[in-house]
């Protein structure tokens, strides 16, 4: 199955990230993808008071995104905010397209490095799949990839599991980014397909905006793909075949005992 990463900088106008979301679609559905990706927070950076741009799964914004993607016959995967508890909001992965309109809102929040995710933001409390052509598809985000339990769930079913970022740039945190996708990798002995935040050279002080390396990473933790911190995007044709051979030759998930 052929997936496409899109490497992008979103703004704060949701309207843009759309028109920027269509662009990406067309690009990919040209060139063979079968699923598009698009990094967390695709609807609106952060940054900015995200209440007024939450919208509800059956809203304009996510109904706009299931057109693009039903027009082109692909399944979209890209980051936006949903309404929360009381004044907070979601961080939710949309899917659509091909029949499929569902969301997983981000289970552990960035609480971490001066940024405190979890005063505007409600938690997510179950991981999700969803079925491409017979393939189930895990869904991660971002300081999920800190948290190696759930992509352990999320392999008992799920050979290619979509990581959407907008990785918080400062020392040492690019290196942490490549090592801990590498590891998750390994820990599921799946695929990790990791779309980030283009870096965008802006200062939005400590707003985890994307510093880009976005990656394809297979089930022995070999980076395949990887972009540098500009915009851009990857294409992969990924074998989930593939896993059922690691699996077998190095069974972590078969031999663990806790």
């Amino acid at each position: 199955m052929r997936f496409a990463l899109c490497q992008i900088s979103s703004t704060a106008d949701a309207q843009e990230n759309l028109a920027t979301v269509r662009a990406h679609v067309a690009s990919a559905a040209e060139q063979g993808a079968r699923v598009v990706q698009f990094p967390e927070a695709t609807q609106c950076r952060f940054g900015v008071p995200l209440g007024p741009v939450a919208e509800p799964l059956d809203g304009p914004w996510a109904t706009a995104v299931r057109e693009i993607a039903d027009e082109h016959d692909v399944v979209v995967v890209a980051g936006m905010f949903t309404p929360g508890e009381g004044e907070r909001v979601a961080n939710t992965t949309l899917v659509t397209g091909g029949g499929l309109h569902l969301g997983y809102d981000k289970i552990h929040l960035f609480d971490a490095f001066g940024f405190r995710e979890s005063d505007g933001v409600t938690p997510g409390e179950k991981p999700v799949t969803f079925e491409v052509d017979g393939t189930t598809i895990g869904l991660a985000t971002c300081y999920d990839v800190r948290f190696p339990e759930l992509f352990r769930v999320l392999a008992t079913t799920a050979p290619v599991i979509l990581l959407g970022a907008s990785w918080g740039a400062g020392p040492g945190k690019a290196e942490q980014w490549d090592l801990l996708v590498q590891a998750r990798a390994l820990d599921a002995t799946s695929w990790v397909l990791a779309c980030g935040q283009a870096d965008p050279l802006q200062d939005h002080g400590s707003a985890p905006t994307g510093i880009g390396r976005s990656a394809v990473v297979d089930p022995l933790g070999v980076v395949r793909e990887r972009l540098e911190g500009a915009p851009g995007t990857i294409l992969s044709d990924v074998d989930a075949e593939f896993v059922d051979d690691v699996r077998a030759k190095l069974p972590v998930l078969a031999n663990r005992r806790l």
